[in-house]
């Protein structure tokens, strides 16, 4: 990574940031943090820019609005000029101002078109109520109303609100929600004492209407006899919303001309507004083609000018001087684009990037490609890689898919996962395309390569496990006999003996048992219906997992070998990568050699192993117990037995607690030379470089102190309270870390265990159920198998060792080389902004 300073002409930076915005190679510097947003150069520009993109999300609001369909850019878009600003908002202007000008024009039309319809609607519904004779019975309702009517002070009922049995009614009509009409109807009977006759009836809507009302409508017609009654209702009216047809004619001839007449109205308004809606429509159209374009050259426009804010101006203000980090392997790329974008811009002065020196830390680049981005992404999740760190990311690819795989190891949920994997990646075309923003299914679909490499390295695990969905594969033939003999087998069912039968469930007993060779690849798979199985599988699994975790942290450990080297500093070389391999290969190392000299030499039938007579499995070493007494330098005697002839066939006598003795010759002698070296390790790497650096600085001698060793000049007491740090974190580290990969171990057991409940209570109850009726339910049963399986065995327990093996990536492995303490490297790139302004990328 390269610090370069660039010098552009005025005329050419617009075009040259642009070009290098396209490339999307080039970190900038911002050379302005100190001054205030407000007075620099380039504010003016923005602030058209987010005008501009104001209006184009208004536009864009009435296209959706319209549901009118918002295709994509499809063609690459390139950032417009400066120049072309005045003519993108003159366009932006005219065009929202003309869709203001149809928007108030269909509101105007829509608000006479309601009012055109609610009065043919109420002139409709009340010829018929009337028809009905609804006028008499008002009369009759309302007379009465008139003998519970209030009494007033005086002792009468008031004149101006009694009706005749022969006097007269008026009426008023109109329109209300339906959702309105039982209250409105209480409230007049209440506020009137039943002096107002009041009769509703639905509005059933129209199907070709211009306008489509969300609320449902109904005509209301009121009866009353006075004045003041009316001005009532008038007041009620108001307050429920309702809408008051003025002036309805009493005579049923003259409303069947204001209904004519309305008619009329409402078909010549009706061809307007369809002519106003489908100009609006050619409009939105037209617009919808090219809205996606606009936003991308306004995104372009405002995020070129930015950049340029964060240029210096010389003094003749001829010349714009920026700061930025390109990665050095791109600099001839970078140069070849400025001079591409000097001649694009007419300029007769080149630009100018020249390389300088610093001691600034660089940003971290890694080139990568749509494969290892994901893994890159595990890695970046957990910390940058400071600048010319070892990247784990590539050793990443193989080794978490694998360890993974560990724990999840099943060919049957491991093929699902490859399956869903190559679908995302056959249709990796099409799902781009579609820009799809749904968070859930972007993760997995963004992690399609981790999936189909966890779900390649499952199967692989899984056939080292035998296990496909809970049950194994005899491809070779096993040579583990059963211990029973079939007269034994035939009297049990002969007699139906249930407690007999019981006792002959299948135990495998190497001693008796095994009769031959081992399987030729993986677990044998007689052991699957073995009711000892876990005798055999949790030791083995335990042990894999050690054995495993061990290694990886070896291979963290020689990594970091190569920083140090890289570093050129031969002090952490040999007083602290030293210390540090000894401590792990003279304790834990040591530990594996003797679980793979255990799984090789100590059989399960008596035999002399180094030297020493061995009675059987029985007394196979126990290592846990003998890593415990080597720390506690308390060791057992040699030797298994206490006759000291060679032949194991000959008599001999055992000690007791046999498998905690020494198992090969000088082992006490042996473990207490590497507890002693292991323990001495301790303080060196403690002491020893703190106490070199001091002396260093006492020659004056100039030290550097890393980032992560401290900041600014060399202080003791910090490299000391740092040292103190790492090397207590190493030293428990190593044992906390080796008992954290027992969780291989321990989630592979519970995977098994899952899947064979879910087959044995489940799917075995359709396979051994006869007749049509096992047909059926054997069908219906593996439809709830097979979605149990998908979502508990495949998609949460594949979670939960994604996240386990994340961890032990993160912690364990890395914590052993990776700092993790750098700063990444954001390229001003238009394609990146452009994903981001898309939600497609976060």
């Amino acid at each position: 990574m390269s610090l370069c300073q660039l010098f552009l002409q005025t005329d050419a930076a617009f075009i040259s940031v642009a070009q290098l915005g396209e490339l999307g190679l080039v970190q900038f510097k911002d050379l302005n943090q100190n001054v205030s947003s407000y007075s620099k150069k380039f504010v003016n520009e923005i602030r058209r820019c987010d005008e501009m993109d104001r209006q184009i999300k208004s536009i864009e609001e009435d296209i959706e609005s319209a549901n009118i369909y918002i295709p994509d850019a499809k063609n690459k878009i390139p950032a417009p000029l400066p120049r072309d600003m005045n003519e993108l908002e003159t366009s932006f202007e005219k065009l929202g101002e003309e869709l203001s000008q149809i928007k108030s024009s269909t509101n105007s039309l829509k608000r006479n078109y309601l009012r055109l319809a609610n009065t043919k609607h109420v002139l409709q519904k009340v010829q018929i109520l009337l028809d009905e004779g609804q006028k008499n019975h008002a009369r009759q309702s309302i007379l009465e109303a008139q003998v519970h009517a209030p009494v007033l002070s005086n002792g009468h009922i008031g004149q101006d609100i009694l009706v005749k049995e022969t006097g007269d009614l008026n009426f008023i009509a109109g329109v209300i929600r339906r959702d309105r009409v039982a209250a409105f109807e209480r409230v007049i009977w209440r506020m009137c004492h039943g002096m107002v006759y009041v009769r509703t009836a639905d509005i059933e809507p129209e199907e070709n209407a211009p306008f489509k009302e969300d609320a449902k409508y109904a005509v209301f017609l009121l009866f009353f006899s006075s004045f003041k009654l009316k001005e009532k209702v008038y007041k009620v009216c108001d307050g429920f919303k309702a809408e008051i047809v003025e002036n309805c004619p009493d005579s049923a001839e003259q409303r069947k001309r204001l209904l004519v007449d309305t008619d009329i109205r409402l078909q010549d308004l009706n061809t307007v507004i369809y002519k106003t809606l489908e100009h609006r429509e050619r409009v939105l159209h037209a617009a919808a083609l090219n809205v996606k374009t606009w936003e991308i050259q306004v995104l372009k426009l405002k995020s070129v000018f930015h950049t340029l804010n964060m240029f210096n101006i010389d003094v003749t203000e001829k010349c714009l001087i920026a700061e930025c980090w390109i990665p050095t392997c791109e600099l001839q790329h970078v140069r070849g684009c400025l001079e591409y974008a000097t001649d694009l811009s007419g300029s007769n002065v080149a630009s100018i990037l020249n390389i300088v020196h610093t001691e600034q830390t660089p940003p971290t680049y890694h080139k990568l490609n749509k494969f290892t981005k994901v893994f890159q992404g595990i890695v970046d999740s957990y910390g940058i890689c400071n600048y010319r760190e070892i990247n784990p990311a590539p050793w990443t690819i193989i080794t978490f898919p694998f360890i993974f795989a560990v724990m999840f190891g099943d060919m049957g949920h491991g093929l699902i996962m490859i399956l869903g994997a190559l679908a995302f990646i056959l249709f990796e075309q099409k799902i781009e395309a579609a820009k799809i923003k749904d968070e859930i299914f972007n993760t997995f679909y963004g992690g399609r390569y981790v999936v189909l490499l966890m779900g390649l390295f499952a199967v692989y695990t899984g056939s080292v496990y035998n296990d496909a969905f809970s049950k194994s594969i005899n491809l070779f033939g096993s040579d583990w006999q059963n211990i029973y003999s079939e007269a034994r087998f035939k009297r049990a069912f002969e007699g139906k003996k249930i407690d007999e039968l019981e006792d002959l469930k299948l135990e495998l007993f190497p001693e008796k048992s095994f009769q031959g060779d081992p399987y030729v690849w993986g677990v044998d798979p007689v052991w699957n219906v073995a009711e000892n199985k876990l005798n055999y599988l949790n030791p083995m699994k335990m042990k894999s997992s050690v054995i495993i975790g061990i290694a990886q942290m070896l291979f963290g450990l020689v990594l970091s070998l190569r920083n140090y080297l890289h570093q050129k500093s031969m002090i952490d070389v040999f007083f602290v990568f030293i210390p540090q391999l000894l401590f792990l290969s003279l304790i834990f190392i040591y530990l594996c050699v003797q679980i793979v000299l255990k799984w090789i030499f100590f059989p399960a039938t008596a035999a002399i192993v180094f030297g020493q007579v061995y009675p059987g499995s029985h007394c196979a070493p126990s290592l846990l117990i003998g890593l415990i007494n080597m720390f506690m330098m308390k060791q057992g005697g040699e030797g298994f037995v206490e006759q000291t002839s060679l032949n194991p066939g000959n008599n001999y006598t055992e000690y007791d607690q046999c498998s905690v003795r020494q198992w090969y010759p000088g082992q006490a002698s042996i473990e207490t030379v590497f507890l002693v070296i292991a323990v001495l390790c301790i303080p060196v790497m403690l002491f020893v470089k703190p106490f070199l650096l001091l002396r260093k600085v006492k020659r004056g001698e100039k030290v550097h102190v890393h980032s992560d060793d401290g900041h600014g000049e060399f202080n003791f007491g910090d490299v000391m309270v740092y040292q103190a740090i790492h090397t207590i974190e190493f030293a428990l580290g190593c044992i906390s870390h080796t008992a954290s990969y027992l969780r291989l171990w321990a989630l592979s057991l519970a995977h098994a265990q899952l899947s064979d409940v879910l087959w044995e209570m489940l799917f075995n109850m359709g396979l051994t159920t006869g007749g049509i009726v096992g047909v059926v339910m054997t069908a219906v049963i593996f439809f709830v198998f097979a979605v149990l399986s998908v979502s508990i065995l495949v998609l949460m327990e594949g979670l939960s060792a994604f996240l386990h093996a994340l961890r032990l990536h993160w912690v364990e492995f890395q914590s052993k080389f990776y700092g993790g303490d750098g700063i990444p490297f954001e390229p001003f790139s238009f394609a990146q902004l452009i994903r981001l302004h898309e939600g497609l990328d976060s």
